[in-house]
Parts: structure tokens; C-alpha cells; sequence
């Protein structure tokens, strides 16, 4: 073999080796968009679920004089786990709020150069923050087996489960931001 079939049996391997690199990396685009779209269809069910449980507490309340106290807490913790689990959905169709002066102006390159920089530089210092601060709030939750301080409200585990989604959204939001990181990378390298 000469150094010219030495030369094209390199270049065939490479291109072998960037398209699988290619297909692994939209393949690992593509499972951290589902996980979103998975977050966002159970958030879509919860929020069903919390508007019958409201018209469940109202009923209950004002035409059988009965109060269901952990019916109560749950509309409330439903609530807050829908903000908490819908926020990575939220991000991967960037519905989030975006302070708009240039951004909308560029093209798609510039867009994403944006995009990656802002993931870097904010979203991941901030999921970081508000894993770091959540881990001794939710460990001693469990630690002294938290249960609902009102008399008939939610009982042990349910507390310290939904405050461990504190944990679950900074991991969730992040797992998004690397999935916008492969996207920017793939939008600025078709340029």
C-alpha cells in the first residue's frame, strides 16, 4: 500500500468516525428533548388534576361544610411542583422570559452563539445555586421525616418528596441546557 491508499483509507475512517460522532450526539439531542417533552405532558396531567382537586375543595367546602385540609396542601404543592417539573419543558420551546433588544434582529448563527453563552454563564451558575441551596432543606426533611404542620394536612413521606423536585429541577433545567448547548453547537457548525 502507498501513501495515497494509506491517505484514503484516513480520510474514510474519518468520515466514519464524524458521522458516528453525529449521530450519537443528535441521538443524545434528541433523549434530552424528550425528557422535556415527557416533564411537560406529566405537568399538563397535574394541572389538570389540580384544577379537580380545586373544584373538589370548593364543593366540599361551601356545599357540604366539610375542609379537607390535605386536599388543600396538595392543590398547593401541586402547584408548585407544576412550575418546578414544567420549567425544563418551558426552556427546550424557549417560552421562558427572554429580555428581547437585538436578539430576535439576528440571524440564526448569532442566535445560537447567544444561546450558549447565556447557558453557560447563567443557567448553569443558577440550576448550580439552586441545587446546592435546596440539598440541606430537602436532606433534613427527610432527615426529621417532615409531615404537613396543620392537623389533617399531608402526612410523612409527602413533604419531603415534594421538596425533593428542589433537587429534581436545577438537574432537569440543566439536562435541557446541555441539549440547547448541543443545538447552538450544531446551528453554528452548519454555518
Amino acid at each position: 500500500m502507498d501513501f495515497g491508499d494509506w491517505h484514503v483509507a484516513w480520510q474514510i475512517r474519518n468520515i466514519h468516525v464524524a458521522c458516528s460522532y453525529n449521530a450519537y450526539f443528535l441521538a443524545v439531542l434528541k433523549m434530552l428533548d424528550r425528557l422535556s417533552i415527557a416533564l411537560g405532558k406529566i405537568t399538563a396531567w397535574l394541572m389538570l388534576l389540580m384544577v379537580i382537586a380545586t373544584f373538589a375543595v370548593v364543593v366540599m367546602r361551601y356545599v357540604f361544610d366539610i375542609g379537607l385540609i390535605w386536599l388543600q396542601e396538595s392543590v398547593i404543592w401541586m402547584h408548585a411542583v407544576a412550575f418546578m417539573v414544567g420549567a425544563s419543558y418551558t426552556l427546550h420551546h424557549e417560552e421562558h422570559v427572554r429580555v428581547d433588544i437585538f436578539y430576535r434582529q439576528l440571524n440564526p448563527t448569532h442566535q445560537a452563539w447567544i444561546n450558549l453563552i447565556g447557558v453557560i454563564i447563567f443557567l448553569f451558575p443558577l440550576c448550580f445555586f439552586i441545587g446546592w441551596e435546596a440539598y440541606d432543606f430537602v436532606a433534613i426533611s427527610w432527615r426529621i421525616q417532615e409531615a404537613s404542620r396543620e392537623s389533617g394536612g399531608l402526612p410523612y413521606p409527602m413533604i419531603s418528596l415534594l421538596k425533593s423536585i428542589l433537587m429534581i429541577m436545577p438537574i432537569t433545567v440543566s439536562l435541557q441546557g446541555i441539549s440547547m448547548i448541543l443545538d447552538c453547537i450544531r446551528t453554528i457548525r452548519k454555518d
